[in-house]
């Protein structure tokens, strides 16, 4: 058996230290298409030393990702097929605003083993924290194709019911043909995102975008255009991927605001609305 829930429960958890620097955040900034126009207040906020914020969604590159999910899914208790590995969703929690530069622990472990019959989804955690405390928690689902059946917790229910009515805002982003080129600087090295004949064998017509870069624009489009531009006011950020990006194509970010939170949904302008992201809310105070 590729996957022992209980071993992979009970495992310890990998600690390794993190850090970073104002160039890391501005070069993850640029990579989810910050900077446009590049003379804008607004977008210099993202982009010059000097007035410099962090959107939260950083939180999934910081360090590298360190321990990360690599490391997960080779954790006692797991032993899989990386070819038959999807990023399921992402959700991540902010227990403060995350400075410019740092340096803290991140500890990863398996927090759930789920049975979804034809599929195990692994909840990945990572726990960050710096000297002065908790800074986020991030939770990655990774969905094990070919792994479940074993009678084990199918646990909850990942989809929600559709937002009621029309958007309130619906903002497009087009996304740059070097997009993913620029995004894997940050850290996620995948060829899957930048050579064609890599992305041909996994089954894709040619490199597609990274799915933590969409989860990463449509988070600074809903806090440029719904919470003032304030990175701070985000308190939670949740998603599950529900369908791949080509760069050079155009999101379409459609935004419900309710009471404490949006409801978001995104789309592929140009493959007639194909879902990308579903299930997102943004929390914020």
């Amino acid at each position: 058996m590729p996957i022992d829930a209980a071993k992979a429960l009970a495992a310890p958890p990998h600690t390794g230290e993190i850090s970073w620097d104002r160039k890391d955040v501005q070069l993850y900034h640029l990579g989810i298409g910050a900077g446009i126009p590049a003379t804008d207040p607004d977008e210099l906020r993202y982009t010059l030393e000097s007035r410099l914020h962090v959107l939260p969604s950083f939180a999934t590159v910081a360090g590298a990702g360190s321990p990360g999910v690599i490391s997960g899914l080779s954790m006692p208790g797991v032993e899989v097929d990386l070819a038959k590995v999807l990023h399921g969703g992402q959700s991540l929690t902010l227990h403060r605003a995350i400075p410019v530069a740092g340096t803290a622990a991140a500890t990863g472990k398996i927090a759930a083993v789920y049975d979804k019959g034809k599929a195990a989804v692994l909840v990945m955690r990572t726990e960050v924290a710096d000297a002065d405390g908790p800074l986020w928690t991030n939770d990655a689902q990774i969905f094990v194709r070919g792994e479940g059946g074993w009678g084990g917790d199918r646990g909850p229910s990942t989809r929600l019911d559709p937002p009621a009515g029309e958007p309130d805002r619906t903002v497009e982003r087009a996304i740059r043909e070097d997009q993913a080129l620029l995004y894997r600087l940050s850290g996620d090295w995948n060829p899957l995102h930048a050579d064609p004949d890599f992305a041909k064998l996994a089954g894709f017509e040619r490199p597609i975008l990274h799915g933590l870069c969409t989860y990463g624009m449509t988070l600074k489009t809903v806090v440029d255009t719904l919470l003032g531009g304030d990175v701070t006011r985000v308190r939670s950020y949740a998603t599950r991927f529900a369908g791949v990006v080509f760069p050079g194509e155009t999101l379409r970010i459609r935004m419900w605001p309710e009471e404490g939170r949006v409801r978001v949904a995104v789309s592929a302008v140009e493959r007639d609305d194909a879902p990308v992201l579903a299930d997102t809310i943004v929390e914020h105070q």
